[in-house]
């Protein structure tokens, strides 16, 4: 499986916040466990697994860092946004089925994104 590790939030190169990206193939996940230890071994903040098809969108999503699997990762999503835009060679919008809910990142022609993430519901607190 090809492994990238790209940084987002950047166009310079080891700048940045990295994550290690993975573009699966196929239409089940692979064992939890492998994920850990792959994410384990890239050692990054984040690990992010892609993988299509999943739920009826363009591709199911999971974070892994070097310890346990995450609810939410905006930059590895990011990450993962851009090396599938790199892939498809076209602008567009990917969407992404995962434990947080449905993601949006949206791709242009001058290299830039958009994420569109589900917002928390906001609760009172007394002062």
């Amino acid at each position: 499986m090809r492994i990238r590790v790209i940084d987002a939030f950047t166009d310079t190169p080891f700048r940045g916040n990295p994550a290690a990206v993975c573009l699966l193939t196929g239409d089940t996940w692979p064992d939890e466990d492998w994920m850990q230890r792959v994410a384990l071994e890239m050692n990054l903040s984040e690990t992010v697994y892609a993988l299509p098809g999943v739920d009826g969108v363009d591709y199911g999503i999971r974070w892994f860092t070097p310890a346990l699997e995450v609810n939410m990762c905006g930059h590895a999503t990011l990450a993962t946004a851009y090396a599938l835009h790199l892939d498809r060679g076209t602008p567009g919008t990917v969407k992404f089925s995962s434990r947080s809910g449905i993601l949006a990142v949206e791709s242009f022609a001058d290299g830039s994104m958009t994420m569109d993430f589900p917002a928390s519901p906001t609760t009172p607190v007394p002062p």
